[in-house]
């Protein structure tokens, strides 16, 4: 197996996604350039934000099949509160929080429509 791993999300304006995740996930990049921004996940995963990929843009309409997960310690409670956080932030909600098999889970978009779900830790 890598010593580490970077999941890349395809975005039209690297910066300008960047504010979003940021924000959304109250961390800092650890790496920027205009095209290609970078955060540190923490036991070597990356999350990365790439614009140089496609000629024309992305169309936010156009359904994404990957997703981001953010997985929360704690209680169902822990994922209501962060929806209800998100939701004050404004994001796009795609599924309002709902009990699977797995547990309590919601999932937003971000300004590309790539999806972020959050999920209880397993």
């Amino acid at each position: 197996m890598a010593a580490s791993i970077t999941f890349i999300v395809y975005v039209n304006d690297a910066p300008e996604a960047a504010r979003f995740y940021t924000d959304l996930l109250e961390i800092k990049p650890v790496f920027e350039s205009p095209g290609f921004i970078s955060y540190s996940l923490g036991d070597g995963a990356d999350l990365a934000l790439w614009s140089g990929q496609f000629e024309g843009g992305l169309n936010p309409q156009v359904p994404r099949t990957g997703e981001v997960c953010v997985c929360l310690p704690g209680a169902p409670e822990a994922i209501d509160r962060r929806y209800e956080q998100w939701v004050a932030k404004g994001v796009r909600v795609v599924s309002e929080p709902a009990d699977t098999v797995f547990g309590r889970t919601f999932v937003v978009a971000d300004p590309d429509g790539n999806l972020i779900r959050v999920a209880p830790v397993d």
